[in-house]
């Protein structure tokens, strides 16, 4: 049966100090969860949340990161990097990456294979465009997308890699796919991975849910047959809101 993971992405908001709290208050408010707990913090608060994080039940993941291991890219943070500081997941793909920052599949499968090969655990994002759901192109487009994400990795590359659904027209809005709508798009790529990789690894491939995902809709969403846990946003800035999607099951 596969686990529930419960990823936090706070984005471009916390700084140090702010993140120290949080974990400090978080900690006592999820440490019996049974669920996996993963805060997901700009790069700029990664070793503070790590420090505090240790001992706890609360994983540590980066929200980018570059394909190659050295080199003259300013600005920009490998997979080593992130290593060293004992950061353990990272998103890639997220929509805001494809929309602001002009990430293609291409790029987001050269950071995949290149965060896999240092040894952490990816969170590869999809997900459609309103426009491209009123047309009918959910599937085509997920599904693409997740081929081209995981092009050329290996079946164990794949079973180590968590896929987040997130429709594009839900993030921040407010709107929040149905449950059933969540859970027929996530079948759609468990069915585009096992038709890649067979039955066996897309059973045991974790997909999560993201879009305004919050404590009012966690439990519907999370007992889906196909969800096995959320990508959380904006509900993820507050110790307590948050704490009440992880424990979605108590």
């Amino acid at each position: 049966m596969r686990r529930k993971v419960i990823a936090g992405n706070w984005k471009m908001n916390m700084l140090p100090n702010e993140a120290i709290e949080y974990i400090t208050a978080l900690d006592p408010l999820v440490k019996d969860s049974k669920n996996d707990v993963i805060i997901c913090a700009p790069y700029t608060d990664l070793f503070y949340t790590i420090l505090t994080a240790q001992g706890t039940n609360i994983h540590v993941g980066a929200q980018n990161v570059f394909y190659k291991e050295t080199g003259a890219y300013t600005g920009e943070v490998s997979p080593k990097m992130l290593k060293c500081i004992n950061v353990e997941y990272v998103i890639i793909g997220h929509s805001e990456r494809r929309q602001y920052f002009n990430e293609t599949d291409e790029i987001v499968n050269l950071k995949l294979k290149a965060s896999l090969n240092e040894g952490l655990k990816p969170i590869v994002c999809v997900g459609e465009t309103l426009e491209q759901r009123e047309v009918g192109e959910t599937e085509k487009v997920i599904t693409d997308q997740i081929e081209k994400a995981l092009k050329d990795l290996t079946p164990e590359e794949v079973r180590n890699t968590i896929v987040a659904y997130e429709p594009i027209w839900a993030i921040g809005t407010g709107k929040t796919a149905t449950a059933e709508d969540a859970n027929t798009s996530i079948k759609q790529i468990r069915n585009k991975i096992k038709d890649l990789y067979g039955e066996s690894i897309s059973e045991e491939v974790i997909i999560l849910y993201g879009g305004s995902v919050k404590p009012e809709n966690a439990k519907e969403l999370f007992t889906m047959s196909d969800i096995d846990g959320g990508l959380v946003g904006g509900a993820s800035l507050k110790a307590d809101t948050f704490s009440k999607i992880v424990n979605y099951d108590k």
